[in-house]
């Protein structure tokens, strides 16, 4: 059974912890339910999804190269907008990997995965 902590900084941790595997298992979900019966746009789907995770990913090392000053915050704020940059940095992944091609990696896993399961 997990304990739940108590204030804001334990409530930022349940929280965040929550929502990276929610995240998680959703992207999972969705990579495992690909297969030979898959429709062409579940397939478009996930490699979207994949494309959007990897873009994440990007991101987030790139964030880790920047240094940020303290100046004083509260860790309660500090998390808090450690968080909301987190999601926002998801949401810039989906719009980057939704917009136009992306940055090519969903067509090329797509058109790969489409010859391998004969679709």
């Amino acid at each position: 059974m997990a304990v739940i902590g108590v204030g804001p900084s334990s409530n930022y941790t349940d929280y965040y912890t929550t929502a990276t595997n929610a995240s998680t298992s959703a992207f999972q979900n969705t990579l495992g339910k690909v297969n030979e019966k898959s429709t062409e746009a579940e397939l478009m789907n996930a490699c979207k999804e994949f494309e959007a995770y990897f873009i994440e990913q990007i991101y987030k090392g790139m964030e880790k190269t920047i240094m940020k000053a303290d100046n004083g915050v509260d860790s309660s704020v500090s998390q808090y907008k450690e968080l909301f940059g987190d999601m926002q940095i998801q949401e810039y992944a989906k719009q980057a990997a939704n917009q136009g091609d992306g940055i090519g990696l969903a067509n090329q896993l797509y058109e790969q995965m489409k010859r391998n399961y004969g679709l």
